[in-house]
C-alpha cells in the first residue's frame, strides 16, 4: 500500500479508512495533502474488496479546512496559481467520492470548519461525536465558501438556512447539525470510533451491486425527471435480478439465514 505523509490509509476487511493526518494543524490542508487524499480515495474506490470508505481526522479535529498560514502566504504574494491548485484540487476529491461505487462515511471526531466542513458534506453519510462542530467560517476571514459548500449545504438544509449559515459563519454543534440534516447520526465522543466501525461493517454487508446502483440513483435523481428515474430503476433492478447476489438474497430470505453477498 502506498505510503503517505499527510493522510493515513488502513484496511480492515471490506472497510477502508482514510485518516487526515496533520493533528498539530487540526488536519488543515496543504496542496500536497489534497493530492494525497485524491490518490488515497482513488485507490480505495478502485479496490474490488473495499465496500465502504471511512474518512476521519487524527487528534482532536476532523479538519480545519485549508491551512490558514498557507492562505496568508498566498494572499500576501497574490499567488493565484497555488491558490487555484489548493481550491480546485478539491474538485477532484469531490468527484471521486461522488463517483465511487462505495458509500463514503465521514466520522466527525471534532471540528469540521470551512473546507473541512465541506469535505464532510461531500461524503455520502456522516456520523459525529456529540462534541463535534461543523461550520462555514469563510466570511470570518473575508473569503468565499469553496470545496462545494454552496452546492452541498443548500441541498441538505434548504437555501434560506444555507444562506444564514454561510453568511453568519457560526459553528453548529453536533445536535443541531443532526436536526438540520447536516449529519445523519450523533453519538457520545467516547463511542464514535466503535459506532463508526459498526455502521461501516453494516454497510459492507449490504449487496455491493445494489448499493452502487442506488447511490448512483439518489444523485442522478437531483437532475432527472420521475420518468427518467423509473427507467433507471427498472434497469438497475433487472441487473440485480440476474446477479448472484439477487439469487443469494432471495434464497437467504426463504432459508431464514443471513445473506452472504459477494458483489457478483
Amino acid at each position: 500500500m502506498t505510503a503517505y505523509s499527510q493522510v493515513a490509509v488502513e484496511m480492515d476487511g471490506a472497510v477502508g479508512t482514510i485518516t487526515l493526518n496533520r493533528p498539530d494543524k487540526l488536519n488543515a490542508f496543504t496542496v500536497d495533502m489534497v493530492q494525497e487524499l485524491k490518490d488515497a480515495l482513488t485507490m480505495l474506490a478502485g479496490s474490488a474488496t473495499v465496500r465502504v470508505i471511512v474518512m476521519t481526522g487524527a487528534g482532536r479535529a476532523f479538519c480545519a479546512g485549508a491551512d490558514v498560514g498557507l492562505l496568508r502566504e498566498l494572499i500576501e504574494r497574490f499567488d493565484q496559481a497555488t491558490g487555484s491548485r489548493l481550491v480546485d484540487g478539491m474538485r477532484g476529491v469531490s468527484a471521486i467520492m461522488r463517483e465511487a461505487p462505495q458509500p463514503v462515511l465521514a466520522s466527525l471526531n471534532g471540528v469540521a470548519a470551512g473546507g473541512g466542513a465541506n469535505l464532510a458534506l461531500g461524503c455520502d453519510l456522516r456520523i459525529a461525536a456529540d462534541t463535534a462542530q461543523i461550520g462555514q467560517v469563510f466570511t470570518k476571514i473575508g473569503l468565499h465558501p469553496d470545496w462545494g459548500g454552496t452546492w452541498f449545504l443548500p441541498r441538505l438544509v434548504g437555501p434560506a438556512k444555507a444562506l444564514e449559515l454561510l453568511i453568519g459563519a457560526e459553528m453548529v454543534g453536533a445536535a443541531d447539525a443532526e436536526r438540520l440534516g447536516m449529519v445523519n447520526r450523533v453519538v457520545p465522543a467516547a463511542q464514535l470510533a466503535e459506532a463508526t466501525q459498526t455502521w461501516a461493517r453494516q454497510i459492507a454487508e449490504a449487496p455491493p451491486l445494489a448499493v452502487r446502483r442506488l447511490k448512483q440513483a439518489v444523485y442522478r435523481s437531483e437532475r432527472a425527471s420521475l420518468d427518467e428515474m423509473l427507467t433507471y430503476e427498472l434497469d438497475a433492478q433487472l441487473e440485480c435480478f440476474k446477479s448472484a447476489d439477487g439469487k443469494e438474497g432471495i434464497a437467504a430470505f426463504f432459508e431464514k439465514r443471513p445473506p452472504h453477498f459477494t458483489g457478483r
